[in-house]
């Protein structure tokens, strides 16, 4: 397999940011009187950028629902949690990301997140890793699962979206990469159990970092 670039996911791929976010979700939905129940926060919200969320949000709780005031409180408490609590990094994605360095294979991070929130949350987890292109929520059109943010991820790294390999934890975000064409490693975040349609796309479903490293190794050494 033709390997010239990995692809990262930053939430609850890279760092352990999902659950904390979505205690702040809900609390901030609870904060307007409103129950943001685990099953929808789930397949409608992880892995999404903004538009998509607000869009989701407001079929649920009705056209009179205020994302802008949902999304302030959600800031509040996002940025109240980052003051007072460390992001973990997760587990394999140090010993990951030195392996790739190792081979000389250029890495990459698309993130559904916004760019000044995910330098806070990488900040908050200690990563100083350099990547070799970065690509935010919101600089792309349409978020996860349309594959536009992985092929803008593949143009800036200058291949082929075939000789990709991504690393995701979110079925929206599999599924977006699988749409582009590149061949997906999912690592579900936190027992999170991905969609019979997900499974389908990727190329497998593994437990952790370290068993995506290894499969990454016997990869390149067969080249």
């Amino acid at each position: 397999m033709r390997i010239d670039a990995v692809i990262f996911d930053m939430d609850g791929l890279m760092i352990d940011t999902e659950t904390p976010v979505q205690v702040c979700c809900q609390a901030a939905a609870a904060d307007m009187g409103l129950t943001l129940d685990d099953e929808f926060y789930e397949m409608e919200l992880v892995g999404r950028g903004w538009h998509d969320c607000d869009r989701a949000l407001t079929l649920k709780f009705g056209t009179s629902f205020s994302c802008s005031e949902f999304r302030h409180r959600f800031q509040r408490k996002w940025t109240d949690h980052l003051r007072d609590s460390r992001i973990e990094v997760k587990p394999g994605f140090r010993e990951l990301f030195a392996f790739l360095r190792t081979q000389r294979v250029p890495v990459a991070v698309a993130t559904s997140t916004h760019a000044d929130d995910a330098r806070l949350s990488l900040a908050a987890a200690g990563v100083s890793e350099t990547f070799d292109a970065f690509v935010t929520g919101d600089e792309v059109a349409r978020g996860k699962p349309h594959p536009e943010i992985y092929l803008t991820a593949a143009a800036r790294l200058g291949v082929a979206p075939a000789a990709c390999v991504v690393l995701e934890d979110s079925s929206a975000g599999a599924l977006a990469a699988s749409r582009a064409g590149m061949t997906t490693l999912l690592v579900p975040d936190g027992g999170r159990v991905p969609t019979s349609e997900t499974v389908n796309a990727v190329f497998r479903v593994v437990a952790s970092l370290h068993d995506a490293k290894d499969i990454l190794s016997t990869w390149m050494n067969a080249r």
